[in-house]
């Protein structure tokens, strides 16, 4: 049965609910049921910030304003997390206990450019002017410390960030009181931002792409779409065409190391990951399709090439079996996902990160493919309809059982 509070949402939040507490989002599952001994991640709540303000949109589009209300109050703790963990120099801390402790922990770019980006979409889909002053209050410091940033994800994550805050600054009717300095702010300093960033990738790509080896680094390790997306967003900005061809060259090179011999998606194992001459298979995490699907859907639409959708669904694909193991890894009925596909199968326990990995998938296929039916239907793509209805008993088992 679905759950009252998405009745109007193709997708279910139960299990995002379920891991979500007065804190924020815990990190880890055993199966279902929130770990809690593992405590919370900055990461986690970031992307869980940015992933309810993409349904929220969705929501108020379609005038449902009971799962608006319920994303809301997702988003007040998400939000209160990140500021509540932001250091006076507009570092956020990553790791934090159960008992709400700062874990010992190195400052992480990849936080750093995580947390800049789900603020960014904060501050651009956001309404209220109060919080749009907290936002911007938070968000200016951290990006004024995510300047200095020297990691390549961390930089990909600011430069969409910057991008995305240009495109809606220029392109909004700004409310006179909503946070005139910030815009100010962003008007001033960050096409510079979006500028050295994008240079910065696209100086990594042309030290280390040899023949078939088209890549920013020696080695394709995690979340690496964020790279290309991060290119295409400054693109779409600037008309840049060099970040253009370093954008699709990339892209193609990491999809040519996510292919399958039998043609469906395989993401890069990390059980070794990716470099010249050698690919792991296993384990494979969401996360890589996730952000596959994202970059896939920038690259879409800065580009208007159908191939880059058509990628948009076979990443919701693989999600419900178009995999290695042919087994669902996702389960509509409560929204949650496997944490990895492993040789056995699926790691049946279901964290943050994978079940963030399902759930934006999903939005941007939604937003791939909304206005555009008859594609959907052509490449293959579940847009509108409510995904239980894709659960059925045998798929359900392989996912763990029942639920109550």
């Amino acid at each position: 049965m679905r759950s009252s509070h998405t009745d109007g949402l193709p997708v279910s939040l139960d299990h995002l609910r379920r891991m979500t507490d007065d804190t924020g989002l815990i990190e880890h599952a055993i199966g279902r049921i929130p770990r809690r001994q593992e405590g919370y991640s900055t990461d986690d709540n970031a992307r869980a910030l940015w992933l309810a303000y993409e349904w929220l949109h969705y929501a108020r589009e379609r005038g449902l304003e009971a799962e608006a209300a319920d994303l809301a109050r997702l988003i007040d703790i998400y939000f209160a997390f990140l500021a509540w963990v932001q250091k006076p120099d507009g570092w956020f801390h990553n790791n934090v206990s159960y008992d709400r402790r700062f874990e010992l922990e190195v400052p992480s770019d990849d936080c750093q450019g995580r947390s800049v980006y789900a603020l960014a979409v904060g501050m651009c889909e956001e309404r209220d002017p109060a919080r749009l002053t907290a936002y911007a209050q938070v968000l200016r410091r951290g990006l004024e410390a995510a300047f200095g940033l020297t990691h390549a994800r961390g930089v990909a994550h600011v430069v969409a960030a910057a991008a995305r805050l240009l495109r809606h600054a220029e392109g909004a009717e700004l409310p006179e009181d909503a946070s005139p300095e910030f815009w100010a702010f962003v008007r001033q300093r960050l096409p510079g931002v979006v500028e050295r960033g994008a240079r910065d990738l696209v100086s990594r790509f042309e030290a280390h792409a040899r023949g078939d080896w088209p890549w920013f680094e020696d080695r394709m390790t995690y979340d690496n779409a964020v790279m290309p997306w991060a290119l295409f967003e400054a693109y779409a900005l600037t008309g840049e065409a060099r970040w253009r061809e370093v954008a699709e060259a990339s892209l193609d090179g990491l999809l040519a190391r996510m292919r399958a011999p039998e043609g469906w998606l395989r993401p890069i194992g990390n059980r070794g990951f990716a470099a010249p001459g050698f690919t792991a298979i296993w384990d494979q995490q969401p996360l890589e399709i996730a952000q596959l699907a994202i970059a896939c859907e920038s690259a879409w639409r800065a580009t208007g090439d159908t191939a880059y959708r058509r990628l948009t669904a076979e990443c919701q694909r693989w999600f419900y079996g178009e995999n290695d193991k042919g087994v669902p890894m996702a389960d509509p009925a409560d929204g949650s996902c496997c944490d990895g596909l492993t040789p056995q199968g699926p790691n049946l326990n279901r964290g943050a990160e994978s079940t963030w990995s399902y759930l934006i998938t999903e939005i941007h296929v939604e937003r791939a493919f909304a206005d555009d039916l008859d594609a959907a239907r052509a490449f293959g793509a579940w847009v509108g309809v409510p995904r239980q209805t894709l659960a059925s008993a045998r798929s359900r088992r392989a996912l763990g059982g029942f639920h109550r």
